[in-house]
């Protein structure tokens, strides 16, 4: 493939629309920056709208509307009507609050096609106390909600050292609630969890009992859907991060930043915001999206990798974090020269204590 070719941008498919990051919930493994208030809510629901066609535009055909919390945002009927208006598929990704059963109704009623709710264990108790706000019974409130309105309905579960012996309990739980898909996500170690990796990291042991857990309880034909995401530090390759560096998924920040995932605009790149240029412009030229697309980027070990047409080389965010340059090797690829870096971190003395993200809203 020529360099040319490599980095021209292909079509997006997904638009995460970041609404905002003030969130009533303060979880220690938030995928939000640790700076939230350089992000300030900067788009209205009239730049959105905006946003949605020109995405639609380009090729995407599913935003997802998360955070923070979504419903944080009073304007988040415009919103999802908006989304409908472009005829894209909309997804909530919502912590179940301050969003209440009415409003998921009106939510419906303006377009909204699916939700999904988070919830952070089994066991009110714990759930509360990672999510650090008392939470539990209104996300199993509004799951059921979503039943009885028809929307397909995934619990998300961060997995954890502090959840991660109780996955039988939850899938249990999101057959009661009757979610449609379960996504057991063990925590990605980027922004607030890389501050609590010490306090959440589980053992080789711990995601070895799950796994088992959730192939036996996945051979069962009842309901959900099960997704068990590995974490980066228990493997010997690299995930394709997003499908990819700018391949299938534009995220826009609260603040207007169209990005290529969640992390990147802590990378020392130049991303455009859609408040000045359009969406499309932002996708297809800004620097930071062609800095990391197609393979001309590469160093060794990654350049000369039959895997690089799968993984794309790992995770950007991740190098940067870990070794202080994006265009490194991912550490948690084997072949990596730093991947030490990753494998020192399963002896790291464990932490008690977590550091919780401020609270926002």
């Amino acid at each position: 493939m020529s360099a040319a070719a490599a980095e021209a941008a292909p079509r997006p498919l997904n638009l995460v629309a970041e609404l905002t990051y003030r969130c009533p919930l303060r979880c220690p493994y938030c995928s939000n920056p640790t700076n939230l208030r350089d992000f300030p809510d900067a788009l209205s629901s009239a730049d959105w709208a905006r946003v949605f066609r020109e995405a639609a535009a380009l090729g995407c055909v599913h935003v997802g509307l998360t955070g923070g919390e979504p419903s944080a945002r009073r304007d988040l009927p415009e919103i999802v009507a908006a989304a409908a208006n472009a005829d894209l598929y909309s997804h909530l990704v919502t912590a179940a609050m301050p969003l209440s059963s009415a409003g998921l109704a009106q939510l419906k009623e303006r377009g909204l096609r699916s939700v999904q709710i988070s919830v952070q264990d089994a066991e009110p108790g714990s759930s509360d106390e990672i999510a650090g706000a008392v939470s539990f019974a209104r996300k199993c409130e509004l799951a059921r909600t979503a039943k009885q309105l028809a929307l397909p309905l995934t619990l998300n579960v961060v997995l954890h050292r502090r959840n991660l012996g109780r996955v039988r309990e939850i899938i249990r739980l999101a057959r009661e609630l009757g979610a449609d898909r379960l996504e057991l996500a063990n925590a990605q170690y980027h922004g607030w969890a890389l501050a609590n990796r010490a306090a959440l990291l589980p053992s080789r042991a711990q995601i070895e009992d799950a796994a088992r857990v959730v192939a036996a309880e996945s051979r069962s034909a009842a309901k959900p859907e099960i997704l068990f995401v590995l974490p980066d530090y228990f493997r010997d390759r690299p995930k394709p991060c997003m499908g990819g560096w700018a391949r299938t998924h534009i995220v826009v920040a609260p603040d207007g930043r169209a990005l290529p995932c969640h992390n990147a605009a802590q990378l020392p790149l130049e991303f455009w915001n859609v408040r000045e240029k359009s969406l499309a412009a932002c996708w297809e030229e800004s620097p930071g999206m062609r800095a990391f697309r197609g393979e001309a980027w590469m160093r060794e070990p990654c350049r000369s990798c039959p895997e690089r047409v799968r993984d794309f080389g790992g995770c950007r965010c991740q190098a940067f974090a870990l070794t202080g340059h994006a265009a490194n090797a991912d550490p948690a690829c084997s072949l990596s020269p730093d991947h030490a870096r990753i494998t020192a971190s399963h002896q790291e003395p464990a932490r008690a204590e977590l550091r919780y993200r401020e609270r926002t809203a």
